[in-house]
């Protein structure tokens, strides 16, 4: 009998550690995907205190040649932290069998990886092995926002840079033919709320998009409809016209609005007069609780930029790598 208690009191004890382990587990699993508490904004005052303002003159040299690149490194950014988390990864090159992300199909068409390479350049001769790639992404991003008229904010820093980067990956990133619910599971996932998604579905005041990520809009829609009914026709004319049904030209596509290189509230403004570019900008008023900030975004620019800060906050916290790497193109 004793033995009996024994034995059970032993696969108890077993039973509980168990328990614990899986839980441990569990939020380990969770932190890889939700924000982290770990980052701090003086993270580098003492190791690298010029890193910043070395990035920024990277990110301002080359918005002075080119004025895409801001919508460029904020895509770049989104792209980055809804794939492992901001690990910059998306900044490493395919290599042998592998082919990463940045070659993935919706990150085919991101460019100005160069701007990145060349500020983790300046911040190597200041400070070797101390700022990594994740890092400068987030400054970069934030410093393009500030750049084109949007607001400025304090980065948290100290992620670190991941090893793995695969193209297959990318298709969990949310595609401008997402309804409500597929985004709200998108972003959900992220740790990140309804209010995050609209917000920062307002970086798309910023760039160009290619017929492709639109066409379903403007060809074919329904059974019952060639063109989106939520559509302006006028709008959606002038979309057929840029990109007709059997569109051959590789480059074509539409601005996201009429002011492409400047960060405001244009885009809440052009959803409610049907004359946003993608499926997933209109479904943001599908619901009473999405329209409603939609509405409240499109009539205050000061709500969208306060809103906006902290949801870039919140989503450049996600954390998932494991070092600082040399050159952010490749492994060490």
């Amino acid at each position: 009998q004793k033995q009996k208690k024994k034995g059970k009191r032993k696969a108890k004890r077993i039973l509980h550690k168990m328990v614990a382990i899986a839980a441990i587990l569990g939020l380990l699993l969770i932190s890889s995907l939700t924000p982290s508490n770990a980052l701090s904004n003086n993270y580098y005052d003492k190791t690298c205190p010029n890193a910043e303002s070395a990035i920024t003159d990277a990110v301002k040299k080359a918005i002075a040649n080119d004025k895409t690149v801001p919508a460029a490194l904020l895509r770049m950014h989104f792209h980055d932290c809804f794939i492992r988390g901001c690990d910059g990864s998306l900044l490493l090159n395919s290599v042998n069998n592998n082919k990463a992300e940045k070659d993935g199909p919706p990150n085919i068409s991101l460019h100005a990886f160069y701007v990145i390479d060349q500020a983790k350049k300046a911040v190597e001769v200041m400070c070797p092995g101390v700022v990594s790639c994740a890092d400068i992404l987030a400054i970069a991003a934030r410093d393009a926002v500030a750049l084109s008229g949007g607001p400025t904010w304090d980065v948290p820093k100290g992620r670190l840079d991941g090893r793995v980067s695969k193209a297959s990956e990318t298709i969990q990133l949310p595609a401008p033919v997402f309804n409500l619910s597929q985004l709200q599971q998108s972003f959900l996932q992220r740790g990140l709320s309804m209010k995050d998604l609209v917000a920062l579905s307002g970086g798309h005041t910023l760039g160009f998009s290619h017929c492709s990520s639109f066409q379903n809009r403007i060809h074919n829609f329904s059974q019952t409809a060639d063109v989106d009914p939520t559509l302006s026709r006028s709008f959606a004319k002038s979309l057929r016209n840029v990109c007709p049904a059997h569109n051959k030209v590789k480059n074509a596509g539409s601005t996201m609005n009429p002011s492409p290189t400047a960060f405001d509230n244009t885009y809440f403004k052009l959803i409610l007069q049907g004359r946003s570019l993608f499926s997933s900008d209109q479904t943001l008023i599908t619901s009473p609780s999405t329209q409603k900030l939609v509405t409240k975004f499109a009539s205050s620019k000061r709500d969208f930029y306060r809103a906006f800060v902290k949801s870039m906050i919140k989503m450049s916290s996600i954390t998932g790598g494991q070092e600082v790497r040399k050159y952010c193109s490749v492994v060490n």
